[in-house]
């Protein structure tokens, strides 16, 4: 081929290729300039997730107890910071630090991810995603965060922005701190498994509920974020707004509880507590040290909690905004009786005689008659051990209903000793079967109730199975320190423990009848029972929850109460334990601290206990109800049932019925027609939320056949054999 075909080839080529270049030019910028557009106009963007308003926790009157307020808050955008050199972080954090006026060791421990190399230990770090940014200052003044946000040159990585927080409107000045519980930053593990979950209502800047409701209901309340479009320049100002996505509300949450009630419980149990610290104990000679108290109000027709108070508590909002070091310690510390347990669903103690009901409903099913009679000495002699009845009262022969009113221990060392000889007595079976243990684990001890709050303890039943694996796993520990050459009470139990502490002996099992030794409870378990006794004999696992209604106002779904089972006991035994227990606050142990209460009107049952616990003072437990409610109370190195909780619970039953002088008076009453409403509140379209309409009515005075005279309806019901 010559050189001018050659050439002729080669521009042929290149007019192909310039044909082709303008044949897609034409394509890019006029078939397809629209799509291109729009997609360059994305990526100059910027999706700002907008944070969702969390949803309202409310009483069963719509009363709010954990609500939202709007708060200025300063945060630090870590990936920003990051783009920056040493020395201007070091700048940058020293501004922020100077003009909030807060430590720079603070802002720089936030500024770090906790674990990571330099970062100081939680929470002086940040445990939370590390895209997020972290919030240093809550609260800051107006004028301070719009300076911010106006010098944003000078303050590179700072972010000012107007925020909601969670808030808590205390009606009535209740806490209910342990109930509601808290919220922290997501963690980064947490938001990479909504990543993988593809879980779009949490986002790295997502608070989380830790405890309480708050947990228990983090997914309905938590909401649905929505995003906000900001454009930017190629240096990342910003130049325009975009297209927006608004977020949507969590939803609200209705709870039995009563804030009027709550305040009431918390405050009796807060001011026995004080009134024991300064009350001589007899015994060791010195002040109750009264260290921690509970107090239950349960619904016992469907086990919805009306009250739960916790002492000590500890004021909600130190978690609002990230807690402090010294603040998380103090919630820990012993010394400060360890303010974060929740003692109603995790304080676990001996019940004392508050357990005597159940081993007397366990004595009638098993070989027991309403009419025997047992001898209540002063002791007991049980192999070479004497066990004591306590202060060592005798009151010869008496009936089932005069023991548990008199509160008589012989009577059920007895009881507890006959049926252990019937199980074998100590021959080291773990599998027979023991009546008086079933009965208690038929009555929901030694498992969890199943109420819808975390953490919940289960308690324990200190049976031949129990003590066997207890011996297995301690034996070791014992003979280790039995050989120690002291004889001492606790060296000389260790060598008998080392050599057969695997025997359910039959002092473990007159201890056991009486609620004493290995045996512990919660005072949300015992309240349970206790309302099985009230109702008839059904277990219910115990609710907060009522209701999930819409930010709108629709109710989204009832959470209705289960049914957890029915104690093994017939309707006439179950009907004598109640009627012997009405005796208790007329003549019985309760009776001194009830002289002037309408108990013709408010039929109180009641069941005092004073359970001794080795090197620790005495533990007053309270355990009262009716046909409407069921009223525990507990106070840990407090005293004796009565004497310590006594005034406390009448005051609370003085004001569940609006009792004043010597009679009672439904309109007075802390609940508005002396029952809780079964009815929802009403959400109004203002935004208003107004008390259930039966509620509403008996305020008004239009209380009907209903609402006059409830106690009447209670003794109607009540009288009648079940």
């Amino acid at each position: 081929m010559t050189t001018r075909p050659r050439l002729v080839v080669v521009q042929v080529l290149i007019l192909a290729l310039f044909g082709t270049l303008l044949v897609r030019l034409w394509y890019l910028q006029m078939a397809s300039g629209d799509t291109y557009r729009e997609q360059a106009a994305d990526n100059a963007v910027e999706d700002v997730i907008v944070q969702p308003h969390r949803g309202l926790i409310v009483d069963a009157m719509g009363r709010p107890l954990a609500a939202n307020r709007s708060s200025w808050v300063v945060s630090i955008d870590r990936t920003a910071l990051g783009n920056l050199s040493e020395s201007e972080q070091s700048r940058v954090l020293h501004r922020v630090a100077a003009t909030l006026d807060v430590r720079y060791a603070d802002v720089f421990g936030l500024s770090r991810l906790c674990g990571e190399p330099g970062a100081p230990q939680p929470p002086r770090c940040w445990n939370g995603s590390p895209y997020q940014p972290v919030p240093v200052a809550e609260d800051v003044p107006q004028d301070l965060a719009i300076a911010i946000q106006e010098r944003s040159e000078d303050y590179p990585a700072v972010i000012a922005e107007e925020q909601t927080v969670r808030a808590y409107p205390q009606p009535f000045g209740v806490n209910a701190a342990h109930l509601l519980g808290y919220l922290t930053p997501i963690t980064a593990d947490e938001y990479d498994r909504a990543l993988d979950d593809s879980d779009p209502s949490l986002n790295a800047g997502s608070l989380v509920g830790r405890a309480g409701l708050e947990r228990s209901y983090d997914r309905d309340l938590r909401g649905m974020p929505g995003a906000r479009g900001v454009e930017v320049d190629s240096l990342g100002r910003t130049i325009g707004s975009g297209p927006f996505e608004p977020p949507e509300p969590g939803a609200t949450l209705v709870t039995s509880i009563d804030a009027r009630v709550q305040a009431i419980a918390e405050r009796e149990l807060a001011k026995a507590i004080r009134v024991a610290r300064h009350t001589r104990d007899e015994v060791t000679g010195r002040d109750y040290e009264a260290t921690s108290g509970a107090v239950v109000v349960l619904d016992p027709d469907n086990g919805q909690v009306v009250a739960s108070a916790s002492y000590p508590t500890y004021d909600p909002s130190v978690w609002v905004g990230g807690i402090t070091e010294s603040q998380l310690s103090r919630l820990y510390d012993k010394r400060a009786g360890e303010p974060l347990l929740s003692r109603p669903t995790q304080a676990q103690l001996a019940p004392g005689s508050t357990w005597k009901p159940i081993m007397a409903a366990g004595a009638l099913e098993h070989g027991y008659d309403r009419s025997d009679r047992l001898d209540c000495s002063s002791d007991l002699l049980v192999g070479d051990r004497v066990f004591k009845n306590y202060e060592s009262a005798s009151y010869g022969p008496i009936t089932f209903a005069q023991a548990l009113q008199l509160s008589c221990d012989t009577f059920f060392y007895r009881i507890g000793y006959d049926k252990w000889l019937d199980a074998g007595g100590d021959s080291g079976d773990v599998q027979t079967r023991d009546v008086l243990v079933g009965n208690a684990k038929n009555f929901g001890f030694g498992s969890p109730t199943g109420v819808d709050l975390p953490g919940e303890a289960s308690g324990r039943i200190a049976d031949r199975r129990w003590k066997r694996a207890y011996w297995e796993d301690n034996k070791d520990y014992y003979c280790k320190l039995g050989n120690e050459n002291e004889y001492d009470y606790e060296h000389v139990f260790a060598r008998e423990f080392c050599v057969d502490g695997w025997r359910y002996r039959a002092g473990d099992a007159v201890n056991f009848s009486i609620g004493q030794g290995d045996t512990i409870v919660t005072p949300l378990q015992l309240a349970v029972a206790y309302g099985a006794l009230a109702n008839g004999g059904t277990l219910w696992e115990p609710t907060l929850g009522k209701a999930v209604v819409s930010s709108s106002g629709e109710l989204i779904r009832r959470i209705e109460p289960q049914r957890a089972g029915r104690v093994p006991v017939s309707r006439a035994n179950l009907h004598y334990i109640d009627r012997a227990l009405v005796g208790t606050p007329k003549i019985g142990t309760m009776a001194w601290k009830m002289v002037g209460f309408p108990l013709d009107q408010v039929h109180i049952r009641a069941k005092t206990g004073t359970a001794e616990v080795y090197g620790k003072q005495t533990t007053s437990w309270l355990a009262t109800y009716d046909r409407n409610f069921v009223v525990v109370m507990m106070i840990e190195q407090g005293g004796t049932g009565s004497g310590t909780s006594g005034d406390a619970v009448r005051h609370i039953w003085e004001a569940l019925y609006g009792v004043k002088g010597s009679k009672a008076d439904p309109g007075r009453a802390a609940i508005p027609g002396v029952t809780p409403p079964t009815d929802l509140p009403r959400f109004e379209p203002d935004g208003h939320i107004r008390a259930p309409t039966s509620v509403s009515a008996e305020r008004d005075g239009n209380t009907g056949d209903s609402g006059n005279q409830p106690q009447e309806r209670h003794a109607q019901r009540r009288e009648k054999p079940r």
